[in-house]
């Protein structure tokens, strides 16, 4: 059973190894605060994606390495606009997306899979059926990450549908302990949109009382 799960790391240079544990740990720790609708899932989140987009490009997934260089600046930004506030209050609390958010959110998506598409065929990487998800997971990541970004319950759906496709890539590709991640990066995601919304209703309820 280890040699099932674990044999394929011994060909991998030890470094990575231990960096791919690293991003793990940081990876978790940080979905964890976003569950908890806590600050530090942008600080946690930067080590995490800095090293994934480091990983994922010596593994040949590009779209994967882009994601995290992608997260690594929304993480910046969502850094920034979480701490926003009108005196005691977050400017930008939990909400969910506007109209023309979910259209933005749409234009994002295709934007993505057109940009990743270009980059896979410039660098002659479709090659398995692992290209074609991980084009599609980008775009996915890419709308998740912009919504959490500004705080909106929906990029939880994101990351669930993004999570699950995630788990047999990862496994298929070998990357046994990222794997595993992701699986239990789906199950906080539930229950990160099951606790959001939790602070949304208590929020709206709230705004009720006080009108």
């Amino acid at each position: 059973m280890f040699d099932y799960f674990f044999a394929q790391y011994k060909g991998y240079p030890l470094h990575e190894v231990y960096l791919e544990l690293v991003a793990v740990f940081f990876g978790l720790w940080s979905v964890w605060c976003a569950k908890k609708d806590n600050i530090w899932v942008f600080p946690t989140g930067l080590v995490s994606t800095s090293i994934y987009a480091y990983l994922l490009w010596q593994w040949s997934l590009l779209g994967d390495s882009m994601i995290n260089v992608y997260y690594f600046i929304m993480s910046i930004y969502g850094w920034y606009h979480w701490t926003r506030k009108k005196g005691d209050v977050d400017e930008f609390p939990v909400s969910v997306t506007t109209n023309k958010e979910k259209v933005m959110s749409v234009v994002i998506f295709i934007l993505t899979l057109i940009f990743v598409i270009i980059v896979y065929l410039y660098f002659d990487k479709f090659t398995s059926w692992y290209s074609y998800v991980d084009t599609l997971l980008t775009a996915i990541f890419f709308v998740g990450m912009w919504l959490m970004a500004k705080r909106k319950i929906e990029n939880w759906i994101f990351w669930i549908v993004g999570d699950l496709l995630s788990i047999p890539l990862y496994f298929a590709k070998g990357y046994t302990f990222t794997s595993f991640q992701y699986i239990v990066f789906t199950i906080i995601a539930v229950y990160g949109y099951l606790e959001w919304k939790k602070i949304l209703n208590s929020s709206q309820n709230l705004e009720l009382r006080q009108l």
